[in-house]
């Protein structure tokens, strides 16, 4: 899932910003012991009138329907609010049913949605830093030789490469909206469901979104490591970054969930962000390679309005009047993840507007943030 730009707030948001923010307002966020270093925004160079105001106009954007809120700034905690709303666990519940509206704090898992295949990328990398996969150009079947069977109309020339940049050239319809994914969940083998689906184009050619490509990447990563997808991201990343709360789903075959399905607080998703900003260092410690991130995070499918790396976007906005590059992880409801390399900067956003039309600015609470608020600040450094 994909953020989108948003809207203009118009010229009354920036009145009076200075007057809603007092000095109360921006004190530093609280030290849990989890890793990160805290500080005002004001002592890491943001402008704390801005930063501060982020609470109260989320409050005021019911639309947007915002959950959390964390912004990182040279690597410190600055900001970070919560709110009241609906977080939909997928698929294990609430499948087109009312949501409760539950109280969100600093302690409080969310579902991340499609951000889950951004961690998935960092999974691949560990995996080939380890050599327990040896080249992205792998034959994605060398990894199933159970599917020896399905290796007609091409099939045998889909990569590993192929399946990261959302290139298998593998038909997968979009609507009725999330269907495929459903079937891929409750499918007894996924693996086999995805490769049965029609090549209709040839590996590496055409971008096309598709849930069940990262479900091979995980299925992959698996067969590569000898171990199920999460024990794997235990060991070699969520331990390493101190991440000790966390939950993945699973589908329908017991194996977890690639595409969709892992739940971490918005605090250890900003850990996330700042490996990835690291160049895969977290607190000195090397826990991918920062070749792998400088591959992940490459441009390998550019497009009219965004560009992809392997299962992460990548933008150019312009704010304020400044072009600004970012590293993107989405995710459907509106969980959003953005890198600012050039400002130093990590922005969280979790939010619950889980639109079955695939309607509307899902995204409104994330984009909001960062272009009205975290990015203006730390441009007034």
């Amino acid at each position: 899932m994909r953020c989108l730009p948003a809207l203009a707030l118009g010229a009354a948001l920036g009145l009076g910003l200075a007057e809603a923010a007092t000095a109360a307002d921006c004190v530093a966020p609280a030290a849990l012991a989890d890793g990160w270093a805290v500080s005002s925004p004001r002592r890491q160079g943001l402008d704390a009138a801005r930063i501060c105001t982020i609470g109260p106009r989320l409050e005021q954007l019911k639309e947007a329907s915002a959950n959390g809120v964390v912004v990182v700034r040279h690597g410190v905690l600055v900001y970070e609010a919560y709110f009241s709303g609906e977080d939909q666990r997928w698929p294990e519940q609430h499948w087109r049913e009312p949501l409760p509206t539950l109280p969100h704090d600093a302690g409080t898992k969310h579902d991340l949605q499609s951000i889950t295949k951004s961690v998935v990328a960092l999974l691949v990398g560990i995996a080939l830093d380890r050599g327990l996969i040896g080249s992205v150009d792998a034959p994605v079947l060398s990894f199933f030789p159970g599917y020896s069977d399905l290796g007609g109309s091409g099939k045998d020339r889909i990569s590993l490469r192929d399946l990261l940049t959302m290139t298998s050239g593998l038909s997968w319809p979009t609507k009725p909206y999330l269907s495929m994914a459903r079937r891929t969940d409750a499918a007894s083998d996924p693996y086999r469901f995805v490769l049965e689906q029609t090549a209709v184009a040839a590996p590496g050619v055409r971008w096309h979104y598709n849930n069940g490509s990262v479900e091979l990447v995980g299925g992959i990563v698996q067969q590569a490591a000898g171990r199920p997808l999460d024990r794997f991201a235990k060991e070699t990343l969520f331990d390493p970054l101190g991440i000790g709360d966390w939950e993945w789903g699973r589908m329908a075959s017991g194996n977890p969930g690639a595409s969709w399905g892992l739940r971490l607080r918005p605090r250890d998703l900003a850990k996330i962000g700042q490996l990835v900003l690291d160049r895969g260092a977290w607190h000195g410690q090397q826990i991918v390679s920062a070749a792998w991130i400088k591959e992940m995070t490459a441009p390998h499918v550019v497009k009219r309005t965004f560009s992809y790396g392997y299962l992460w976007w990548l933008d150019r906005r312009t704010i304020d009047g400044h072009d600004i590059d970012l590293i993107r992880a989405s995710g459907w409801g509106g969980q959003c993840l953005f890198i600012v390399p050039s400002l130093d900067l990590v922005v969280v956003a979790t939010a619950g507007v889980y639109d079955f039309a695939a309607g509307g600015n899902q995204d409104l609470a994330g984009d909001t943030v960062l272009d009205s608020f975290a990015v203006p600040a730390a441009l007034g450094d």
